[in-house]
């Protein structure tokens, strides 16, 4: 029995190929701050990217549930009120690191300034994809009511009786 178990047992050898040809990775690769990239092309070339001073950082998720720590990170950056509350962030290493621990409950968004930075008199409104918006001012007072008289004297324009008739008018015509 012994002998037709060994004949039809197939002899298992188990080898660890030790590497002939080992590449050497240390001289390969892009030193970034933190890790090494290794891109596909050899003549790669990061674009030049301007990081942000500013992000917008919004919880997504409900603090129901979380460990404490991760709760006492929500309120230092006071995103402990309901739902969808946002907050603004400085580009710090010492924020960064706090938004890291929480990345799994926030969004952030990069804050950008399409119309130039703000001044101290300037009426800002933030969206919701980061872009501070600038909201222009039309000028001195005395401006704004003379055009407010010229579009109220203004002989073409309609007013409300007028064209509630014509409108009535135009209803009951129906399209003759």
């Amino acid at each position: 029995m012994s002998l037709f178990k060994n004949i039809f047992t197939p002899v298992l050898k188990i080898q660890r190929n030790v590497g002939k040809c080992k590449y050497v990775w240390r001289e390969e690769g892009i030193q970034y701050f933190g890790f090494k990239y290794y891109p596909r092309h050899a003549d790669f070339k990061d674009p030049p990217y301007e990081p942000t001073k500013l992000f917008r950082v919004e919880r997504l998720k409900s603090m129901k549930g979380l460990p404490y720590w991760e709760k006492n990170l929500l309120k230092e950056l006071r995103l402990d009120a309901k739902n969808h509350c946002f907050t603004v962030v400085k580009n710090i290493p010492e924020n960064n690191h706090r938004l890291w621990k929480i990345k799994h409950l926030i969004k952030i968004d990069p804050i950008t300034f399409p119309d130039g930075f703000p001044t101290k008199d300037d009426i800002t409104y933030l969206k919701e994809n980061g872009e501070l918006r600038i909201i222009k001012k039309i000028g001195p007072i005395e401006e704004r009511m003379k055009l407010t008289d010229a579009f109220q004297k203004d002989l073409k324009k309609l007013d409300g009786d007028t064209l509630r008739r014509d409108s009535r008018k135009k209803w009951l015509s129906g399209w003759n």
